[in-house]
């Protein structure tokens, strides 16, 4: 794979990513290569200013975009991108960086070696989440969606008011699994495991499997637990009951949002674009989760081994 145009994506409204971003193309552009946007244009942000971007660089079919932020800034650019088949890299300036996984005291260095060559590749599917009306008439996606959004992380069915739990129902390819009362549900694929599906209880997944998971958000129940699915499923909830109305609310990885009302239900299934995440040749899953969620962090502190 040859590099000849190179997309830069980061937010705008932090001073250190546009700094960065301001010196990353003048070195790109330095080694021959093209660069988007060009060195006069407005400082791109890929939360104000989604549909610019996206024509942009949907146009000029960069061959790779470079993304500079944290994992909500990846997330962002996957929801515009992986529909084109543009292969992301991310430099990490977030907290964690699961997904922005070069780090940026090595930024320059990493980056060369990409556009040599050297580097794996990866695609992580994506989830296509639709909100249906009530009746038994929408419940297979029929296209009779009020809306629909992709994720990489997460679909979130959740409660609409503090305090209150909401009742809903599961499905999976059609078979009931059950009744919840919780503050609502999260559907994750294995990349999405670590994020607010872990904080929830769930498994971590690696993110070759294909594989879903379901997992309940403070459930009344206890026994309501985290539930594996494979791949392909697909996943309805329907909200049966709350204490407002809207009484619930749908996030696509907390980057969209809708309400829900009662008797509607949420059908996520894999969508068919997957993103296609570059990264360094030394890069190891398991050596990002040891890093990054702090495993035997205190015994190598002491020096114990």
């Amino acid at each position: 794979m040859q590099f000849k145009t190179i997309g830069l994506l980061g937010r705008d409204a932090d001073n250190k990513v546009a700094a960065m971003l301001a010196e990353l193309g003048a070195r790109l552009r330095a080694l021959g290569l093209d660069v988007l946007p060009a060195p006069e244009a407005t400082p791109l942000s890929v939360r104000t200013e989604a549909d610019r971007i996206e024509t942009e660089l949907a146009r000029a079919r960069p061959d790779l975009v470079i993304v500079v932020g944290g994992d909500g800034t990846m997330l962002a650019a996957a929801h515009l991108l992986a529909p084109h088949d543009i292969p992301l890299l991310g430099v990490n300036v977030g907290r964690l960086g699961f997904l922005a996984d070069i780090a940026l005291d090595a930024m320059h260095e990493e980056i060369a070696a990409v556009l040599a060559g050297r580097f794996t590749e990866e695609r992580r599917f994506m989830l296509h989440g639709a909100i249906e009306g009530s009746g038994e008439g929408n419940a297979r996606g029929d296209g009779n969606a009020r809306y629909a959004g992709i994720a990489l992380n997460d679909v979130v069915v959740q409660k609409a008011e503090s305090g209150r739990m909401i009742e809903f129902e599961t499905r999976v390819d059609g078979s009931f699994v059950g009744t919840h009362r919780a503050d609502g549900v999260i559907i994750a694929t294995p990349t999405g495991s670590t994020a607010y599906a872990l904080s929830g209880g769930g498994p971590i997944l690696h993110p070759a499997l294909d594989a879903m998971v379901i997992v309940p958000i403070c459930p009344h129940t206890l026994s309501d637990r985290p539930i594996v699915v494979q791949g392909g499923s697909t996943v309805e909830v329907v909200l049966t009951h709350g204490y407002s109305e809207p009484a619930g609310q749908v996030s696509w990885d907390s980057q969209q949002w809708q309400a829900l009302d009662r008797g509607e239900r949420v059908v996520i299934r894999r969508d068919v674009h997957a993103v296609r995440l570059l990264h360094p040749l030394d890069h190891d899953y398991y050596t990002t989760l040891r890093t990054k969620l702090r495993w035997g962090h205190g015994r190598e502190e002491s020096g114990e081994r």
